[in-house]
């Protein structure tokens, strides 16, 4: 079911279209409108897959500008778990995992995670395993 209309019972006025509340109790706007309904991918592109979930970690996560640190302190999670969720939405919109992803992009990376533990905000352990992962996926790229 799609809410499509709204109407004021006294002066018979009326509002038609997708409309969303505000829950007070996060912040985030909860849409209306069912995703997976026809049409929804035309008009919404690929956001259109996600779940509720999803879809309010993408607007904390634009909220913050992609600054992962304060996606940390806004929700109480470490950099490795916002990591996970944000290549859990990736793939639930049809991109790749990020070993497939430039060069540049790549030493951007690193430079990044290089410069969060440089102020404080990753532990050693942190660092070594996410570069770990991402030599290992390296290495197993140039075979193939």
């Amino acid at each position: 079911m799609v809410i499509s209309r709204l109407s004021c019972r006294n002066c018979g006025s009326a509002l038609e279209g997708a409309f969303s509340l505000r829950d007070q109790s996060s912040g985030f706007d909860t849409q209306l409108w069912q995703s997976g309904a026809p049409g929804d991918e035309a008009r919404f592109g690929r956001l259109a897959r996600l779940d509720g979930t999803q879809l309010e970690f993408v607007e904390l996560f634009l909220r913050c500008r992609g600054i992962i640190k304060n996606v940390e302190d806004m929700l109480g999670i470490s950099y490795p778990t916002v990591k996970a969720r944000l290549a859990n939405v990736l793939a639930t919109m049809g991109f790749g995992p990020e070993e497939e992803l430039p060069v540049a992009d790549r030493r951007r990376m690193r430079r990044e995670i290089l410069a969060e533990l440089a102020a404080g905000r990753m532990s050693t352990d942190e660092v070594l395993q996410i570069l770990a992962h991402e030599s290992l996926v390296a290495e197993d790229k140039s075979r193939s």
